[in-house]
């Protein structure tokens, strides 16, 4: 670390320590924020696996985003595709005998079970608890071992869990080929901000999805999404999912077949494939953008972050500069959106392992989700009064969705700690009802 870098971050540290830079005036919180990212770019990046050292190819031949995330980088075409490593933001160290001091499921039982449920009339709604699990099925999940292990609850928590064991699939440990960082996992999703989740990660399952008429993805005819013979959603991504995030991708399904309308109303010469390409650009475009200058500066709501978001998509230069001239300059006066070429700081782009860990959203689930009568007058906190309550075990599948269209917006999140259907304490609804282990949400 340079001496200037290595006074920067003590300024850094002592701001944190303080606990005060949301507090700052907005000018030299985004100072603060500029200095941490140009910290963590420099020191905080490490990539898992061999660099690729292959040939640029020529970014016109794939104007479009692919089945499975490749050719997004001009010098490296499989960078951020379905398969590849989960990066570091730290180098890992060998923690076995002491992952289990004190065992985590007592921590999170004694710890951070919810006990009961305050609802302050402050938190997100479901809508926004939703929103963070529908990007989950975008970006990160591990592949997994095919044999499965077992958790026993301790003795000091078992009388407190509704399940005394646990069964999942581990994450697979695979060989990088690299001396530096000898083994990591490997992302079933494609971790670009690309609409996986309704489009999936990989060939088949965007086969699966697709009408090829118009461009357009299936939806049934009720505006939810399609169900096989087997009861499964028909969507990019439905592993370990629940109506929430199913609604979303419902959402985003017709908002990419309207986006297919509009175009071939303006573009009648355009095809099936021409019309499904550019839908999907403006689609996931729109989901990148929903999150970074609307629910992320939602959750954090402080001036400094409602600047940095939009200055991250706009610039300096700002919306109004941007929207008239396009992109002008590089990040700061024009924002990331845009660049000519990506700027990865040295480490081919991935989603770190270390990001996964916090991107845990469980806690925002409820024990249960209200009904409301939408056509009845507000009461004292300006909700639509409770006609039923549904446990959170009854919202999987195809009843779950048509339970909650119309109620979710209501419904305050769970965001006192995780939710009392937990099992042994460590695991998420969905794990129960299926059995399986998910890094996210």
């Amino acid at each position: 670390m340079t001496i200037i870098d290595a006074f920067l971050f003590l300024i850094v540290h002592s701001i944190d320590k303080l606990g005060i830079w949301h507090r700052l005036p907005v000018f030299l919180g985004l100072l603060y924020l500029s200095v941490r990212r140009h910290l963590h770019q420099e020191y905080s990046l490490f990539n898992v696996g061999r660099s690729p050292t292959g040939v640029r190819y020529n970014p016109a031949d794939y104007p479009y985003r692919t089945a499975d995330g490749k050719y997004n980088e001009p010098f490296n075409e499989g960078a951020g595709s379905q398969g590849t490593f989960f990066g570091r933001n730290v180098l890992p160290v060998n923690q076995q005998d002491k992952l289990k001091k004190p065992d985590p499921m007592v921590v999170a039982t004694r710890l951070l079970a919810r006990k009961k449920f305050i609802d302050t009339g402050k938190q997100f709604n479901m809508i926004a608890a939703s929103w963070i699990q529908f990007m989950i099925h975008d970006w990160v999940d591990h592949m997994e071992e095919t044999a499965q292990i077992e958790l026993v609850a301790p003795k000091e928590v078992a009388n407190q869990c509704p399940l005394k064991s646990f069964r999942f699939y581990k994450t697979k440990e695979v060989p990088t080929g690299f001396w530096d960082i000898k083994s990591g996992a490997l992302n079933i999703r494609t971790p670009w901000w690309d609409g996986s989740a309704i489009y999936g990660s990989n060939e088949k399952r965007l086969h699966k999805v697709r009408t090829f008429k118009d461009g357009k993805l299936k939806i049934s005819e009720d505006g939810l999404l399609l169900h096989d013979q087997d009861g499964i959603a028909v969507s990019g991504d439905v592993r370990n999912s629940w109506a929430g995030v199913s609604i979303l991708q419902a959402l985003f399904v017709k908002e990419h077949n309207a986006v297919c309308d509009t175009l071939k109303r303006e573009y009648k010469d355009l095809g099936d494939e021409e019309l499904y390409r550019h839908a999907r650009l403006v689609t996931s475009a729109v989901i990148a953008k929903v999150h970074t200058i609307d629910w992320t500066v939602e959750l954090l709501k402080t001036d400094t972050l409602l600047a940095g978001m939009r200055g991250n998509w706009y610039g300096l230069l700002g919306k109004n500069f941007k929207d008239k001239f396009g992109h002008v300059g590089g990040a700061i006066l024009g924002g990331v959106v845009g660049l000519k070429k990506p700027e990865n700081h040295g480490v081919p782009y991935s989603l770190t392992e270390e990001f996964v860990s916090v991107y845990r959203m469980h806690s925002l689930l409820p024990d249960y989700l209200q009904l409301r009568d939408i056509s009845a007058a507000p009461d004292s906190h300006k909700s639509p009064p409770s006609t039923d309550k549904i446990p959170m075990p009854s919202l999987i599948g195809r009843g779950g969705e048509k339970n909650i269209i119309w109620n979710w917006i209501y419904q305050t999140n769970g965001f006192n700690g995780p939710p009392s259907f937990w099992g042994i304490g460590t695991m998420e609804l969905s794990h129960v009802a299926q059995g399986r282990r998910s890094t996210g949400c």
